[in-house]
């Protein structure tokens, strides 16, 4: 048998009939310190394992996101979790949200943590990169993030319910709603922005009792219908937002921005009814009360004015309505006071010899003066029904 000793390793021959085998191992002194950090591989059993001792030299990665990246429907409220390969120091560099939000870091052995002290507003498409290199992530033994990650979702949508009890509180709603608790301060920003998507128990009630039953039969609470695009209709009309009654995130930021400024609806509610019984009439009531009540003309049998209830989404003081007629000649009437609500078809004032039978071609036609007298109830957002 022979020994050769070589630095750092010890390596002993066993010459055994003719063969010789090695048995190699580390010392343990002090030449054995320059191997700290690099990786080690053991087998046993035909089986390996490989791990990554700390040092400079060593590197972490992104084992996981929470909410995962493309998520179109994460709760506001709810914390942002990234998990690391390794324990995290406590000082180490955290992530950067776009947009940002109030909020804080927290670092919970291999995870950071985000929980956020005002939630995101409903639809905020979020962006979350986290920070690689020298400057980046570090581990707890010093190591570093080689490669960074960058995650993007988007807050779920917010509360019909809770849209319903704000336009309420401003006034655009026919029915006034009342919290079962206490109710939320105008100006607690983090307290109203969670309750978008998380709304609070209360009622409705009725403002006035002289609405018709053609109304009142079309509220349900919760329910994204016409009856609630109509009253976000109206309201985005009175804020600068174009009135297609979408929800949408400008939506909930002017809402929220209008419950801490206190800004309520001065114009009442309004709604009319088309009879197409003859005499057809026009009843236009606001607040509870008729306002105007009026003959009208209606569709001809080959072009009628549709049955249903439908939002005014356009207005003019004045137009040429130019079209074809049944019998194929064209036309070209200057009209005023017009309220589109349903494609070409509006409510607006039309010359004719009387009022009370078919004679337009899908419109609801009204004398000069009841024109102007109703017009200004038809604001966007306005329900009119058709009967009969």
């Amino acid at each position: 048998m022979s020994v050769l000793l070589v630095v750092g390793l010890v390596v002993v021959a066993l010459v055994i009939g003719g063969g010789v085998g090695y048995l190699a191992t580390r010392t343990s002194n002090a030449s054995a310190s320059g191997q700290r950090g690099r990786r080690q591989t053991t087998s046993t059993a035909g089986t390996s394992s490989s791990t990554t001792s700390g040092g400079a030299g060593a590197t972490l990665r992104v084992a996981g996101v929470t909410p995962p990246s493309g998520s179109t429907r994460v709760n506001p409220t709810a914390p942002i979790v990234v998990t690391f390969s390794a324990p995290l120091a406590a000082d180490s560099p955290k992530p950067r949200l776009n947009p940002s939000t109030p909020g804080s870091w927290s670092v919970r052995g291999d995870e950071m943590v985000f929980t956020p002290s005002v939630p995101y507003l409903p639809l905020t498409p979020v962006t979350l990169r986290v920070p690689s290199g020298s400057s980046g992530v570090r581990g707890k033994d010093g190591s570093t993030l080689a490669k960074g990650a960058v995650d993007h979702f988007r807050t779920e949508n917010g509360s019909i319910l809770r849209l319903q009890q704000l336009l309420s509180e401003l006034d655009y709603s026919p029915l006034s709603w009342q919290p079962s608790g206490s109710p939320i301060a105008p100006g607690d920003e983090a307290a109203q922005v969670a309750a978008l998507v998380r709304a609070p128990s209360g009622s409705f009630t009725w403002r006035n009792k002289g609405w018709p039953a053609e109304l009142t039969d079309k509220w349900k609470p919760g329910v994204d219908d016409l009856f609630t695009k109509g009253l976000v209709m109206s309201f985005e009309a009175d804020h600068g937002l174009i009135p297609t009654g979408t929800i949408d995130r400008a939506l909930w930021v002017s809402l929220v921005t209008a419950v801490a400024n206190h800004s309520v609806n001065t114009g009442g509610y309004n709604y009319a009814l088309a009879n197409k019984a003859q005499p057809e009439s026009l009843t236009v009531w606001h607040d509870g009360h008729v306002a105007v009540k009026t003959p009208v003309n209606t569709g001809i049998a080959s072009s009628p004015t549709p049955d249903g209830t439908f939002a005014v989404y356009s207005r003019l003081r004045q137009q040429v309505m130019k079209g074809t007629n049944p019998d194929g000649s064209h036309y070209a009437d200057l009209v005023q006071y017009v309220a589109y609500f349903h494609g070409n078809d509006a409510v607006h004032y039309m010359p004719r010899a009387g009022y009370g039978i078919p004679q337009s071609l899908g419109c609801i036609e009204l004398p000069l003066a009841q024109a102007a007298q109703v017009w200004p109830y038809l604001a966007y957002g306005t329900l009119v029904t058709v009967i009969n």
